[in-house]
């Protein structure tokens, strides 16, 4: 990772993409260590979380994470999705923040020398070109080394630079959590680190 101290840094997580990549790597996110490890690396301007939500529904199992983030250094952003029956009777959802974050991400590039996105989505592609333009740098925060590899090629090569997620995972696992290989399936999230 090349950062330099005086870099104006921000970072925009896209939370169901990151859960899954993690998910994927066996372990879970402590968002509190992910903030201090960046803010550590240089000037940390903001963090942007981005997530969806059910409409309508009474009780989510994302929200006390929602909650804890808002109180604790990171800019919520929320969606809510769409619930529908196809014309096969299946259960649906519709709904994405990747046009919120693209937009927050332009409008903050004159504010900033290097952006992090954590999101292995390919059509974040476009976005990161966008932004290299205007002379930020850009960062991909995703991983190839999860089964299957949860980062897009065209997005990895974009990237000015490109960061394993398991290659962080030393720096912002969830201390005293067993790895997610060990753990039953039904055990019981607090939220305070992890989106269901």
């Amino acid at each position: 990772m090349i950062f330099y101290k005086e870099e104006r840094l921000a970072l925009f997580v896209d939370g169901a993409n990151l859960y899954a990549a993690a998910r994927s790597l066996g372990f879970d996110i402590d968002y509190k260590r992910l903030l201090d490890l960046f803010a550590k690396k240089g000037r940390l301007i903001r963090a942007f979380y981005y997530t969806t939500l059910i409409e309508d529904q009474e009780y989510s199992p994302i929200r006390p994470l929602i909650d804890w983030l808002d109180y604790n250094g990171y800019t919520m952003v929320t969606k809510p999705v769409k619930e529908y029956t196809d014309s096969q009777g299946r259960r649906k959802t519709k709904g994405s923040i990747d046009i919120d974050l693209a937009i927050d991400a332009l409008e903050m590039a004159s504010h900033v020398d290097h952006i992090l996105l954590f999101s292995g989505d390919g059509d974040f592609h476009r976005l990161v070109e966008a932004i290299q333009r205007r002379g930020v740098r850009m960062t991909v925060v995703s991983s190839i080394k999860a089964q299957p590899p949860m980062v897009a090629d065209e997005l990895r090569r974009q990237a000015d630079n490109f960061i394993d997620l398991m290659d962080l995972a030393p720096h912002i696992q969830r201390q005293g959590v067993p790895p997610r290989s060990s753990r039953h399936l039904d055990d019981d999230e607090d939220g305070s680190g992890s989106e269901e």
